[in-house]
């Protein structure tokens, strides 16, 4: 497609740009920011987009989605995974390894990339596992899958208790120069926590899962990283110990990004009040001296991205007791206006809440993504800020319809995504 797109304020981080500019796409890529339109709006070959009032920018790169498939396609399908990732204006996502069969090698990261290419809407990257069957025991063939198309290894769902075992796995991760995700939990700590430990879980009469759970992991994998000079990601981070370990680290020259998701900069633990179970996520919604920790975090730039940790399940399986109920939230399609109230808070200026969701996430897996550089891949984002819109989960193109945010009134609407070039959202 030839896509013409006018009038609209260009926010792109990667060249510092924020600005009136007209974009013109072709051949999939970024071809130029041209001052005169009139030839090419005669063109009846060239799809011209009125973009004024609203905002361009490169597309959204999600760190931390789980796509299910295969396995557990009556969760979700890389299919509808793309889809709701393109309803929410991303353009790029990172899957998770922890499907069935296990993302442990190259036949599966092949799988998932083939699927990926001919049912997906959006760029897919695989994360492969840290150990065979994320059971935290052998190392997974981390060569093999890096080759296949693995940019990073995590072991994502679960954490990697051993110590000498995430050690080694960090040595070979920097081999292959992939970052280490680690999913911060100390099983021992959290074993059978369901919820936040705090005044609301005891009123509720829930086991709760400590702050330490999290920033004992997230010491020690700060800890190895800095002793092994690897590139360590530390995803949803949740509580104010773990930012503060952070902050601390990044003075000292570690290696260290990190992600928040926007359920743990928008609720508390008390979210749970009603036993909603579609608030039940893991590691858990905190009190809000932890969520005020996290917005800190993202305003000092000590947690460089977002990321949505989307977790699709069926209504029956969340339609449970809330001890049984799984964890998650399906996050693609509500991050956006969500993570707009941190600029209206001022948290974060729009370019900055930008470059969290596009060109620091481009960087740490290495990406040409993110960007709107001439010559680029051409996936971008129109959205407007302003314009309110009900949560409906009954409109989610995700088949997980699990989310807190039900009926809520948000500002920020996705108006087109385009992936190289093509309009994927709206179809």
């Amino acid at each position: 497609m030839k896509i013409l797109v006018k009038g609209g304020q260009l926010v792109d981080p990667s060249q510092e740009i924020n600005e009136i500019r007209t974009l013109y796409i072709e051949d999939g890529q970024i071809k130029s920011y041209p001052r005169g339109t009139k030839e090419l709006e005669k063109d009846p070959s060239i799809k011209v987009i009125d973009a004024s009032g609203k905002i361009v920018s490169p597309g959204f790169i999600d760190l931390h989605v789980h796509l299910r498939e295969p396995g557990f396609e009556h969760k979700e399908t890389i299919r509808t995974g793309c889809m709701a990732a393109a309803a929410g204006g991303f353009t790029s996502v990172v899957c998770m390894p922890n499907t069935n069969p296990v993302n442990d090698n190259a036949s599966v990261t092949e799988y998932i990339l083939l699927k990926a290419r001919t049912e997906g809407v959006v760029n897919v990257f695989p994360v492969g596992a840290i150990t065979k069957g994320q059971k935290g025991e052998e190392l997974s063939e981390i060569g093999e899958m890096w080759e296949a198309g693995c940019i990073a290894i995590s072991d994502d769902g679960r954490p990697v208790m051993n110590s000498r075992v995430m050690r080694h796995a960090m040595e070979y991760a920097k081999a292959f120069g992939l970052p280490v995700i680690s999913h911060a939990e100390d099983l021992y700590l959290s074993s059978g926590g369901v919820m936040n430990e705090g005044f609301t879980s005891t009123m509720l009469g829930l086991r709760g899962i400590p702050n330490a759970s999290e920033e004992v992991m997230v010491a020690r994998d700060i800890t190895l990283a800095e002793l092994t000079k690897t590139h360590l990601h530390i995803a949803h981070v949740s509580t104010a110990g773990a930012v503060r370990l952070m902050r601390e680290a990044k003075k000292r020259g570690v290696k260290v990004t990190a992600e928040a998701t926007p359920h743990h900069f928008t609720l508390t633990d008390k979210a749970v009040l009603s036993y909603d179970t579609n608030a039940k996520v893991n590691p858990p919604i905190r009190s809000k001296e932890d969520m005020e920790a996290i917005k800190e975090g993202l305003n000092e730039g000590i947690i460089d991205i977002i990321a949505t940790d989307h977790a699709p399940h069926t209504e029956d399986e969340k339609k449970v007791e809330f001890d049984l109920a799984p964890f998650g939230i399906s996050g693609l399609e509500t991050a956006l206006p969500l993570a707009l109230k941190l600029v209206e808070d001022g948290i974060l200026t729009l370019t900055e809440l930008i470059r969290k969701l596009t060109f620091n996430p481009a960087q740490i897996i290495k990406s040409d993504r993110g960007t709107l550089k001439l010559g680029a891949p051409a996936d971008v984002v129109i959205f407007d800020p302003n314009k309110t819109i009900k949560v409906d989960r009954e409109k989610f193109r995700s088949k997980g319809k699990n989310t807190p945010f039900h009926g809520w009134q948000l500002s920020g609407q996705i108006l087109y995504t385009v992936v190289g070039g093509h309009i994927v959202f709206p179809t």
